[in-house]
């Protein structure tokens, strides 16, 4: 029997749902952490990660349009004591974004526990979320930005703000390459975003999701539950011929409403353009920052929703917390993350 990998219903599990992307500065090392399959809404979700997809970092250089390293995770099924056994492949130059590219086996090994190799190590399994946001706030922008009205903050307190992910979790994917790699050097500039992938019945590859920049989908495609906007499946250097106009009018008219900008098409614009295409920045050897000073990779105590609303709508959003409600989610040494 089929078990239809590619149908709708296979393509909308939360194992595929990329909640989080982080780049930052590790020990004499470059760290990426992808976050999946949040219990936010699903206490009871089904753990671990999707046995037939692929997690991926890609990684352009020098504001190149495509990618020119990927790093693959795959996964099994989740053995008796609920463990997975996992594979990393590395592609470089022209296999870096091609689905049917096999690339290199550089570790193998099991959640929960760390696989180390030559510059490189990795840890997978299900963490404490440590991203902070009170939900109402994000409500309130959504509302203005879907509307096109002044955001209407009379009834924000942040001083009464709530974290509504305390004690939530997700699966967590974190790869931690030293600077002697070749390409990830001190001073390289790179663009990263993630990517899930589910194997499909005719053989190949669907993109699921992808996420580049903080509260991108909780933002603009808040509705997308389902994984039906194309934005999902694109490569990121289509993002402004597709969706830049779009992106930059719906900014326009919540920025013209408030009456922030004397140009609020321009600055609409202005903000598509630095959103698009949809991948975080970083300059690898710096420390890592999401924030009104600089968009510089991301860390995970970054308060990136404060700085997303904020540019939006074109004003000071004060989110009401700090990186410290975490704190104890957090780690300064690998995996960087608190198993849960």
């Amino acid at each position: 029997m089929s078990h239809h990998l590619d149908a709708p219903l296979a393509r909308q599990s939360g194992q595929l749902y990329i909640d989080d992307l982080y780049v930052f500065f590790g020990d004499r090392s470059t760290v990426f952490i992808m976050d999946v399959n949040s219990n936010i809404t699903e206490p009871n979700v089904q753990r671990g990660f999707h046995p037939e997809a692929r997690y991926e970092f890609k990684v352009h250089f020098d504001g190149a349009d495509f990618e020119d390293l990927t790093y693959r995770v795959s996964f099994s099924e989740v053995d008796a004591d609920g463990r997975q056994t996992l594979q990393l492949h590395a592609l470089t130059s022209r296999e870096a974004r091609e689905d049917s590219a096999v690339g290199e086996l550089v570790l193998e090994g099991r959640t929960g526990e760390t696989a180390s190799g030559s510059d490189i190590r990795l840890w997978a399994g299900r963490i404490s979320d440590s991203f902070y946001i009170d939900l109402s706030l994000l409500g309130m922008v959504n509302s203005a930005v879907r509307n096109g009205t002044a955001l209407d903050l009379s009834g924000w307190h942040p001083e009464n703000a709530q974290n509504n992910f305390v004690g939530t979790t997700v699966e967590s994917i974190v790869l931690e390459v030293s600077h002697q790699h070749l390409q990830l050097r001190p001073g390289a500039h790179i663009g990263v975003w993630g990517a899930t992938k589910l194997a499909t019945d005719a053989g190949g590859w669907r993109q699921i999701n992808r996420a580049g920049h903080p509260m991108m989908w909780p933002i603009f495609w808040p509705d997308d539950t389902k994984f039906t906007n194309p934005a999902n499946t694109r490569h990121p250097s289509e993002d402004f011929d597709a969706d830049g106009k779009y992106i930059g009018d719906l900014i326009a008219a919540a920025v013209a409403a408030s009456g922030t900008s004397d140009d609020p098409q321009g600055y609409g614009q202005t903000v598509a353009r630095e959103l698009f295409p949809d991948v975080l920045s970083y300059v690898v050897g710096t420390p890592a920052t999401y924030s009104f000073a600089a968009r510089n990779g991301r860390t995970s105590a970054d308060n990136a929703p404060e700085a997303m609303l904020s540019l939006v709508v074109n004003t000071a959003v004060s989110s009401g917390l700090k990186p410290s409600v975490s704190k104890n989610l957090r780690s300064s040494t690998f995996p960087y993350v608190v198993p849960a």
